[in-house]
């Protein structure tokens, strides 16, 4: 089991952009928060109940990005590049301020994220790190599309695939290892479409604010942005990247062996359900050895079992 203290970003962040779907400037920031406070959302162009946790139960409408909800029905979609650039870093506690109901998509990867925390320096806390340590595998198929979690010890490992009948992408697989430490390709990773699909996703009213500079488009054998792709297995990566901004949705860092093949943000958020349904499934534990951990985990049964 790791043994890390919870950390913080130790200067504020201030991030702008557009919202990949709705298009909408938005001005964003990220503060240092107390030991146990996780990562909450607060719409500041909201006056009141506009406070969002970041928990896998709070997810709604899963479609083309990961948006979450309040019990007022306050939301704010597309934090999964966000939230995997906290999971990578190691950020157990953010305040995220925004302006606007969709946190910007900057270069459509978690790079200027990354870059941003980075910067802002990371400050180490005085209370244990938690992680979710995978007991009993569960699983998760709809028709084709599977995902699974199962016992791994002292790490995590999201083995993806991903199938797609363009000539370009076609059927890829790719391994994440938190212990190998290098997120690099992943972060740098960007969304895509394929050019064909572009249509139809804007009727559905999204993508409003998608373009060349913030996704790759692919058409037939061809990739339509001048600078081509930053890593050979780009696609397969961001794939990763948006389950590991999923999982982080735990509200702990995970343990365990993910598989999945043509998953998505809505399987893995059906993945987290089903896990956390069944106490047996799982068991919490940090660096605290005793009494302490032992109410820490009880603590997080109690809130489970009252939202589940």
């Amino acid at each position: 089991m790791p043994h890390h203290n919870q950390k913080t970003i130790n200067n504020t962040i201030n991030l702008s952009g557009v919202g990949l779907h709705n298009g909408i400037k938005a001005n964003l920031k990220v503060k240092t928060a107390k030991e146990n406070f996780g990562i909450k959302f607060c719409r500041t162009d909201l006056e009141k109940e506009n406070i969002i946790e970041a928990n896998y139960l709070n997810v709604v409408e899963p479609i083309l990005c990961t948006k979450i909800k309040n019990s007022n029905g306050t939301t704010v979609s597309t934090v999964e590049h966000l939230m995997a650039a906290f999971f990578g870093e190691g950020i157990d506690n953010a305040l995220v301020e925004i302006d606007a109901p969709e946190v910007p998509i900057l270069d459509g990867s978690a790079s200027e994220f990354v870059e941003a925390i980075r910067s802002a320096g990371i400050k180490e806390q005085t209370e244990s790190k938690r992680f979710i340590k995978t007991l009993r595998k569960v699983e998760v198929q709809e028709g084709k599309k599977y995902i699974s979690i199962e016992p791994l010890d002292n790490d995590l490992i999201v083995d993806f695939e991903i199938v797609y009948s363009n000539p370009l992408i076609r059927t890829r697989r790719k391994e994440f290892k938190l212990s190998d430490g290098d997120l690099t390709n992943i972060y740098n990773s960007r969304t895509f479409c394929l050019y064909e699909d572009i249509d139809f996703i804007k009727s559905q009213g999204l993508a409003k604010g998608g373009s060349l500079e913030n996704a790759i488009v692919v058409r037939g054998n061809e990739i339509l942005n001048d600078d081509g792709l930053r890593n050979r297995h780009e696609f397969v990566y961001h794939k990763i990247l948006d389950c590991l901004g999923d999982l982080m949705l735990s509200g702990y860092r995970m343990l365990g062996h993910v598989k999945t093949s043509q998953g998505g943000h809505a399987l893995t958020n059906k993945l987290l359900i089903k896990f956390f349904s069944d106490k047996s499934n799982w068991s919490l534990e940090n660096g605290n050895i005793g009494k302490k951990n032992n109410r820490v985990q009880e603590s997080l049964k109690k809130t489970l079992s009252a939202n589940i």
